[in-house]
């Protein structure tokens, strides 16, 4: 009797498995690779842990401007600023193919440094999303953000 229940729920069990694994798929994983999920950022706008003394800074997206430069001399880059501070917070990276990587420019209170940037997803209109890692000494954060300008 053990061998026949075992037996009659076994199929079901791996076809509930099976549907289970297929429908629990990343939610950003909806094959656009230029618009990030919103549950796909940790936080939108920009979140960085300053790794040297355990600190987080959080910028909300609605504070900052997204300029994508599609006919930068540069070639494609994108500009993202505090829109109330632009002189001191500002991110440059011509880093803007979903999962290409590289090197762009991070100024925090005027200090500049060159950053690694990994970029998760793009957009080339007003209101598509971006996404890029960002790592540094002692930086770990993540800009999600929404183009405002594009040239």
């Amino acid at each position: 009797m053990k061998k026949k229940i075992l037996k009659a729920i076994s199929p079901i069990t791996l076809l509930v498995v099976a549907l289970f694994i297929i429908g629990s798929g990343c939610p950003a994983d909806d094959g656009i690779d230029d618009e990030p999920e919103t549950s796909a950022c940790d936080y939108e706008g920009y979140d960085a842990l300053d790794t040297s003394n355990n600190t987080t800074t959080l910028i909300p997206e609605a504070e900052l401007t997204t300029d994508f430069f599609y006919t930068s001399s540069n070639g494609p880059e994108v500009e993202i600023y505090e829109t109330s501070n632009p002189g001191d917070f500002w991110f440059v990276t011509t880093v803007v193919t979903a999962n290409a990587a590289g090197t762009g420019q991070l100024s925090i209170d005027g200090v500049i440094q060159t950053v690694n940037v990994t970029c998760l997803a793009t957009g080339s209109a007003v209101g598509e999303g971006m996404q890029f890692i960002v790592t540094g000494s002692g930086l770990d954060a993540e800009f999600c953000v929404k183009i405002d300008e594009y040239h």
